[in-house]
This record gives C-alpha cells, sequence and structure tokens, in this order.
C-alpha cells in the first residue's frame, strides 16, 4: 500500500476515534481499568414520578445499546491504527496483521473499501 494511502487513512481513522470518543463521553465515562470500555450511567433522579422514571429507563436502556456500538467501532478503529503504527509488521507471522489485509484471505483490502471504511478487516470477496 502506498504511504500516502495509508498516512490519508490514518488521518481519518484518527478522525472517527475523536469523533467516537466525543459521542461516547456525552452520556457514559471511559473505564480506566479496561481499554476501549465505557460505562453509561443510569440517571439517577430522586425526585422523578413514575412517568420519568420510565424514561429515564428507556433513556438508558438506548445509551447502553449505543454505548456497545460506539465500544466496537472503536475497537475496530483502535487495532487498525495499531496495524498502521507497527508500521506494516505481521503480527505473530501472521501476513493478515498488516494494514489493509484481509484477515481472512490474506489479501489486499480494496483501497475503494478503505477509502470507505478504513477500520475494515476484511476484503469485499470475505465479507
Amino acid at each position: 500500500m502506498k504511504k500516502e494511502l495509508t498516512e490519508e487513512l490514518k488521518a481519518k481513522l484518527e478522525e472517527q476515534k475523536k469523533s467516537i470518543q466525543k459521542e461516547l463521553e456525552s452520556f457514559a465515562k471511559e473505564d480506566p481499568n479496561l481499554k476501549d470500555n465505557w460505562e453509561t450511567k443510569f440517571p439517577n433522579r430522586e425526585d422523578a414520578d413514575k412517568d420519568e422514571a420510565a424514561d429515564d429507563t428507556q433513556e438508558y436502556d438506548n445509551a447502553l445499546s449505543l454505548e456497545y456500538s460506539l465500544e466496537l467501532k472503536l475497537k475496530d478503529v483502535n487495532a487498525a491504527l495499531e496495524k498502521i503504527a507497527a508500521g506494516g509488521e505481521p503480527r505473530q507471522g501472521r501476513e493478515s496483521g498488516k494494514y489493509g489485509i484481509c484477515e481472512k484471505c490474506g489479501k489486499e483490502i480494496e483501497e475503494a473499501r478503505l477509502q470507505a471504511v478504513p477500520e475494515a478487516k476484511l476484503c469485499m470477496k470475505c465479507k
């Protein structure tokens, strides 16, 4: 993969990471003990009536689902950034440890796919 493309994709990944973290910070706190793990707090309003309590429960449930989805995305973005930082060195002797290499078949992931989804782990054929 060309160095210019890798740098462009790295910049996209860094921007995605900031965006995801900012969104998570709006309703959750980062867990200092676990990487890429966030904790949504349940709204604790003592003066809430039954309707407000039901709304709080629904809001919390929605936030948990969003937190999980964003955590998975953040994990993929961080994994891609780690591969780039490793300089293309295979992990544990596997070619698929390189950035831009399909983790299933070991072939290069298409440039168009990486432009659209820079954290992609699989080529279009294997997806």
